[in-house]
């Protein structure tokens, strides 16, 4: 049972550190979209058809959310990729019937506030101790170590 509890602490750390629900419904969003030109594969070898772009936009909502996964830190510039991406493939593939456009732009949206976490708590605890050690040396009351 240890190592199943360890596994769950290192996702949830992993999961942390990254924007997970918004890169989650980015996906999503992405295989919905491209449900729709998939099922419709025949007709998308005739000229003229819209569906290739069906496909170039749910495979790119798709990519934003698994790019986020990987760097977090780009992740205001892919939300807005995959809100566009999202919007667009109304036009090729229906928006996945508009399930898979309302969860790009949710999704897209989720990347795009999420915001990495500098410091955690334990070093937060630190740097007020740090602060107390300022405050008793400025007013000339060092406390020794014992």
């Amino acid at each position: 049972m240890n190592s199943t509890y360890s596994k769950r602490k290192r996702f949830k750390n992993w999961r942390a550190r990254r924007p997970f629900l918004g890169a989650t419904l980015c996906i999503f969003s992405g295989l919905i979209i491209l449900y729709v030109p998939a099922q419709l594969y025949e007709l998308a070898a005739t000229p003229g058809n819209m569906l290739f772009v069906g496909f170039f936009l749910g495979g790119l909502t798709l990519l934003m959310g698994v790019l986020s996964y990987i760097m977090p830190r780009l992740s205001t510039l892919l939300g807005i990729l995959a809100i566009f991406a999202s919007v667009l493939s109304i036009m090729g593939a229906l928006g996945g019937f508009l399930i898979g456009t309302i969860l790009g732009i949710i999704g897209g949206s989720m990347l795009i506030a999420w915001k990495p976490v500098i410091a955690d708590n334990v070093s937060q605890v630190q740097s007020n101790g740090d602060h107390t050690a300022e405050k008793e040396v400025a007013s000339g009351k060092e406390v020794l170590p014992e």
